[in-house]
Parts: C-alpha cells; structure tokens; sequence
C-alpha cells in the first residue's frame, strides 16, 4: 500500500536537483501507460507523480524527477507541471484531450526512458498499478492520509512539501501496545 511505502529511515539524502528533461519523460511515459484507464486524468497524473517521486526518496535516497510539489486542496501537484506541459504541447510531443470532465495527456511519441534506472520504472509502475481503479476522487483522498501534505495545507495552499516527509508516519497502536501502555498507566497511578 503506498501510504506504508512513505514512511522508514532516511538513505543517502544529499542534494536533491530537479531534472527537468526527466521529469517531461516521465510524464509522458505515465500518459502511455495510462492512456487505456478509463479513470486516468489530470488529478491521476499529479498523484502518479507525487507517490512515485517520494517513494523513489524514500526508497532509493533521492527522488526520481527532483521536482518540486506543493499542497494543494485536492492533495499534492507538482509546481512545474502545467509550464512544461504546455511546452510539450507546443513542441507537438503530447496532446491534451478533454473527456467527460477529465484533462488527459496524450503522448504523441514514446517516452525515452534511457535516463531512469530499472528501480525507478518499477517503482512508477507499482503506482500505476496500485491506483488504476481509482477514481480522481478516491486518488486525492488517498494522497490526504500523507502526512507531509496534512502538514504542508495547514500552512496554507501551495505550501511545498519537502520530501524529507516521506518518512513521516503515525502508525496506529496495536493491542498489544495498547495494552502496555493502559499497564503503565496503572503503575504509574494515571489511571
């Protein structure tokens, strides 16, 4: 489940620089691996985005794009997403259809994927896989139970969300632990 895959100790965390010319590639890559879901749409592509650059952080000690994401109110979005979509859209490598309510991407050409490694793909494709039946609703709904979002829209919207939050978590307390801290409680006279 992604919302287990963002959280655990921090590996190599160094400078983090954004790759523009990556992160246009992976959009398009996502737009083809998508291009069949009936459910995929703007909202979709923000997420995919988001949950794979942050557990690519978390996973592998740096982020695959290095892109920069903000908070806003129906979750997490990258904040160069629409400049360098319009770009792709000009230079004739994307279209963007309109359905049903949906902004799709569509690749006009095949994504280079010569600058991403095999752990990057594969985790871009457990993303995919994990949120294709979700509608945009349900995706952004999902994106909320991220801490580092909770935390990043109670500043207010556009706040970024740094990617050292992937390994934020509130894990619930299980019975057992439960149990000992109501014993510890009693020892102590709290309760």
């Amino acid at each position: 489940m992604l919302s287990t895959r963002l959280v655990g100790r921090p590996q190599n965390m160094g400078n983090i620089k954004y790759d523009k010319e990556k992160f246009a590639e992976l959009i398009i890559y996502v737009a083809e691996r998508c291009e069949s879901h009936r459910l995929f749409g703007a909202t979709k592509m923000n997420k995919i985005l988001f949950f794979s650059d942050f557990i690519a952080f978390r996973e592998l000690g740096a982020p695959i794009t290095g892109a920069q994401y903000q908070a806003l109110e129906r979750g997490p979005a990258p904040v160069k997403l629409l400049p360098v979509r319009k770009v792709l859209e000009k230079q004739g490598q994307i279209a963007i259809q309109r359905i049903g309510g949906q902004e799709r991407i569509v690749p006009l050409r095949d994504p280079d994927l010569s600058g991403f490694s095999a752990s990057e793909i594969s985790i871009v494709e457990s993303v995919i896989d994990e949120l294709r039946t979700l509608s945009a609703d349900e995706v952004s709904d999902l994106s909320h139970e991220f801490l580092g979002w909770e935390a990043a829209i109670a500043e207010g919207p556009k706040t970024p969300i740094p990617y050292e939050t992937a390994f934020v978590s509130n894990p619930e307390i299980d019975a057992f632990d439960s149990s000992i801290v109501r014993e510890k409680a009693r020892e102590h006279g709290y309760v």
